[in-house]
């Protein structure tokens, strides 16, 4: 149920909350959690539209993109972190229909601490994330 963070300058998507929709599909695809509500219900992408000048390097460019993905730990191991990289990073650079910022696009992947996982008012470990969504899926008849 991971949370996305896109950080991008303002006007470079045309469609920002289409562009949020699909980096969640994405990584929740990746990670081949279940496709129950639970999940679909609570892994989002915020897009942060920045003001024009409020991102530079060192060099002072300012033509760059951040992802920032938080996932309960151990959700993407080293293949997937590969994958999810690259569909990330795809899928901005076509949504503002810029090829080359590919080139330009940050993607950080940061883990919650064990128990650091709030949800529905509680800090849960990744073994109560499990068991909730075991529950889950038994009461839709094992979907």
């Amino acid at each position: 149920m991971p949370m996305i963070d896109l950080y991008v300058t303002e006007g470079l998507l045309a469609e920002p909350q289409v562009v949020a929709r699909r980096l969640a599909e994405i990584v929740m695809g990746v990670e081949q959690v279940p496709d129950i509500p639970m999940f679909r219900k609570n892994t989002a992408a915020f897009v942060h539209e920045l003001p024009s000048g409020a991102i530079r390097n060192v060099d002072g460019d300012h033509d760059h993109v951040r992802i920032q993905v938080l996932t309960n730990a151990g959700a993407l191991d080293r293949a997937k972190q590969i994958v999810v990289v690259e569909q990330l990073t795809e899928a901005v650079a076509k949504a503002a229909g810029d090829p080359t910022l590919v080139d330009r696009t940050w993607v950080l992947l940061t883990e919650a601490a064990e128990g650091g996982w709030g949800l529905w008012g509680h800090a849960h470990t990744n073994d109560e994330l499990v068991g909730a969504a075991r529950a889950e899926i038994a009461k839709l008849g094992g979907a």
